[in-house]
C-alpha cells in the first residue's frame, strides 16, 4: 500500500516538473525557439487555438522564427496574436508566412527574465510541496482508519520527504540551466 502511495506522489511530482519545463520553454533566451510561440492562443473562427495547430514553426536562423500557416486565411489572426502577446516582437508578414526577428536581449531584460524564472521555479517548488502535503494527509487518514500503523506512517513520511527533496533538487537544476541559458550572450 505504501509503495502505491509513493508511486502516485512520484507521478504527480513528475507532472509538476513537466508543467514547469513547459512553462519555462516559453521564456525567451538569446536563441530562437519554436517553444516561444507554440502555445500562443490565436483567435481562429471564434475559438482560441494554439498556434502549433494552425501553422508550422521553423527556425531558419539563430535569431528568427518562420511561421507558415496551414490556412492562409489565419495569417492576419496569427499576426494579431503575436502583436497582442507579451513577447514584444513585431511580425513581418509577406502574405504567405510570418517572420519574427528576435533582437539581442539587453542586460536589464536578461535580469528581468531571470526574475520571472525564479518566480516560476518557486511555483514549481510549491506544486511539489503540495503533493507532499496531500500525500501526508492521506497517510494520516490511513493511520486513523487503522490501515497502517504509526511506525509505517512515520516511515512513509520520511520516504516521502526523500522523494520531495529529490524533486526540489530537480527544480533547482532546471532553474540553474535556464538562468545560464538566459544570461548567455
Amino acid at each position: 500500500m505504501l509503495k502505491d502511495i509513493y508511486r502516485e506522489a512520484d507521478t504527480r511530482m513528475k507532472g509538476a516538473i513537466q508543467a514547469l519545463e513547459e512553462d519555462l520553454s516559453g521564456i525567451r533566451t538569446g536563441r530562437a525557439s519554436p517553444a516561444l510561440v507554440e502555445r500562443m492562443q490565436v483567435e481562429y473562427y471564434g475559438n482560441p487555438t494554439p498556434l502549433i495547430q494552425l501553422a508550422s514553426i521553423g527556425v531558419p536562423e539563430a535569431r528568427s522564427l518562420l511561421i507558415r500557416p496551414f490556412d492562409m486565411s489565419s495569417l492576419k489572426a496569427i499576426e494579431r496574436a503575436i502583436l497582442a502577446s507579451d513577447l514584444g516582437l513585431t511580425p513581418n508578414n509577406d502574405g504567405k508566412s510570418i517572420r519574427l526577428n528576435l533582437p539581442p536581449l539587453t542586460e536589464q531584460r536578461r535580469r528581468d527574465l531571470v526574475k520571472i524564472v525564479h518566480n516560476r521555479l518557486e511555483e514549481g517548488r510549491v506544486a511539489v510541496r503540495n503533493v507532499r502535503r496531500d500525500t501526508i494527509k492521506d497517510l494520516r487518514e490511513f493511520e486513523e482508519e487503522k490501515m497502517i500503523s504509526e511506525d509505517e506512517r512515520e516511515h512513509g513520511e520520511e520516504e516521502l520527504q526523500k522523494i520531495t527533496d529529490y524533486y526540489i533538487e530537480v527544480v533547482n537544476a532546471i532553474g540553474e540551466n535556464k538562468e545560464i541559458e538566459i544570461m548567455e550572450v
